[in-house]
């Protein structure tokens, strides 16, 4: 089961995300990357390819379960993200709520977070950030705030395990998400082919029926369009050249 939320509005009364215990490890900084190897001959380098212009090849791992599986959600603000791959959280699972039971201004729900649960497991995925990013991440998630605390957790691909930086609500209250946050996991779900029956999971989540405008949703419209327009202009651009050569 997926989480536990109920369909319609939140009840009145209160109920407290169980609490997560954090070990002093888990709390660390984010584990950096190593620098690729001098030598010429390495092509195994952990820098994805294009990327050694990244500040002094500084990187680190993070792994998403939230709106930020949508790559448009974490450019927004953090344009060094790029995938790594899709990886599985074990024992853990996925929940909604609000710190303090706080209500979103953002997105007018509950928004996520996971919770140690013995036999559950949280898919997501796993973005390589440059480290000039992570003041902006830690923001995005209201660290100083105290509404997340970032942790450390190892999460396994088809490969390897590997550390990766997560947050983790605290003083969260449950409530369901809105429908426009939840489709916003869906889209990035899709966009990263989590496993189908997880996305499948994901749909069946209760909403709180939010039918309010929600400014998060227009920005991530206009940052797609964006995306599309550079991504047209790039290709009559090649089209042209290629036109130019066979003259």
């Amino acid at each position: 089961m997926i989480m536990g939320v109920s369909a319609g509005r939140p009840s009145v009364s209160l109920q407290l995300c169980s609490s997560t215990r954090l070990s002093a490890a888990q709390l660390a900084s984010p584990p950096l990357s190593p620098s690729p190897p001098s030598s010429s001959s390495s092509s195994s380098s952990l820098l994805p390819p294009g990327r050694d212009d990244m500040e002094n090849n500084h990187t680190f791992m993070y792994f998403a379960y939230g709106s930020n599986l949508l790559k448009e959600r974490l450019q927004l603000k953090n344009p060094s993200a790029i995938v790594h791959c899709v990886a599985r959280l074990k024992d853990y699972k996925l929940e909604f709520g609000n710190y303090k039971g706080l209500a979103s201004d953002r997105w007018h729900g509950g928004v996520a977070t996971i919770e140690h649960s013995p036999g559950d497991e949280v898919w997501g995925v796993v973005w390589r950030m440059n480290m000039s990013d992570l003041e902006s991440l830690d923001s995005q998630e209201n660290v100083l705030l105290g509404a997340y605390t970032p942790v450390e957790l190892s999460v396994k691909d088809k490969d390897e395990d590997l550390n990766c930086r997560t947050y983790i609500m605290n003083s969260c209250v449950y409530a369901p998400p809105s429908p426009q946050y939840l489709q916003v996991m869906v889209m990035g779900a899709e966009q990263n082919s989590l496993p189908k029956n997880y996305q499948k999971k994901l749909r069946a989540i209760k909403t709180n029926m939010y039918e309010g405008p929600l400014p998060m949703m227009a920005e991530l419209d206009r940052a797609r369009r964006a995306k599309e327009r550079d991504l047209r202009d790039y290709q009559d651009c090649d089209m042209s050249r290629n036109q130019v050569l066979l003259l």
